[in-house]
């Protein structure tokens, strides 16, 4: 059975995430020191023990996601898990997928999503950006709304994360105008989320601009395992257009669904989420839902996509 494996983005941290899959396998502690050597601070005790307000700060949450993918990843691979046939991320996951397909360095990445994080915090200063989540509404009714409501500003949908499910963002006023305007249309609901940073909208350009230097001090190679990129949907070439994919993948939308049924048309019948929480399996059910979803977060998640795999 074709495989393949998707990693999650900011969204699926927590406080007290992989506890359970760090007790028995210590490679996954050992994969936040590396972190942490990398970054300065103690990543995996922040994660263990928060305050979950360091924890969801952007420039925090993306190298904690990072690792939290790679570790998942290594107790995958230890423990006999086969090699997929594609991966893919969302967003930052995209980073853990490149990481996880041998295209870049871990601590390599570790300090280039630190920095993303950084430069992204820094691009729109604090309460001049939101984001927000649409439920119920088709993709051309919540883009129509956001047309309508900018007046100016920016508003514009991020993630299309599965039928009835897009995220949009922009500046704090645009954004709540779109969120009338989507309950006026129907909305089951639409409701500001807990994110300052209006992430994948154009207000991120200028964090692009300055992420690209970044970009190219680090050493990147053709992936070992076929990476969907966020950016057209199709697999990561060499290092020069992978670079430029993910300078735009900052201020482009996440075609989530998009890249699920792209893996489904590429003959993949299973997909594990190696990685803290449930967010991607939920939205792979919903996409497309002939493909069996698996997240692995700890030890009885793991046995049973080792066995879902193994048995396919």
């Amino acid at each position: 059975m074709g495989f393949a494996a998707v990693f999650p983005g900011q969204g699926s941290q927590s406080v007290g995430m992989l506890a359970d899959l760090a007790q028995a396998f210590p490679v996954v502690e050992a994969t936040f020191a590396e972190a942490s050597e990398v970054l300065g601070y103690d990543l995996w005790r922040v994660c263990r023990e928060g305050p979950e307000e360091k924890l969801n700060a952007t420039e925090c949450t993306q190298p904690a996601m990072l690792a939290a993918g790679v570790s998942v990843w290594r107790v995958w691979g230890g423990e006999g898990g086969g090699t997929p046939d594609l991966m893919a991320g969302h967003s930052l996951g995209e980073y853990s997928a490149l990481v996880c397909a041998n295209a870049v360095g871990f601590s390599d990445a570790v300090a280039l999503v630190a920095a993303r994080g950084r430069f992204m915090q820094e691009a729109v200063p604090a309460g001049h950006g939101a984001v927000a989540a649409v439920l119920g509404l088709d993709d051309d009714e919540v883009e129509a709304a956001c047309r309508a409501a900018e007046q100016g500003e920016v508003v514009c949908p991020v993630n299309f994360n599965a039928p009835g499910q897009v995220v949009i963002a922009g500046h704090t006023d645009a954004v709540a105008r779109a969120l009338e305007l989507a309950r006026g249309a129907g909305a089951r609901r639409a409701i500001l989320l807990p994110l300052s940073v209006p992430v994948h909208s154009p207000l991120m350009e200028p964090a692009a601009e300055r992420f690209r230097s970044r970009l190219e001090e680090a050493a990147f190679s053709t992936p070992a395992v076929p990476v969907v990129a966020n950016v057209g949907v199709e697999a990561h070439g060499g290092p020069a257009s992978m670079r430029d994919r993910l300078v735009r993948q900052l201020f482009s939308p996440v075609p989530w669904a998009a890249t699920v049924r792209r893996l489904a048309e590429s003959g993949i019948e299973a997909v594990i989420e190696p990685g803290p929480g449930r967010v991607l399996a939920g939205l792979n059910r919903r996409i497309d839902r002939n493909l069996k979803a698996h997240a692995v977060f700890d030890p009885s998640s793991l046995a049973a996509a080792l066995e879902a795999v193994d048995d396919g």
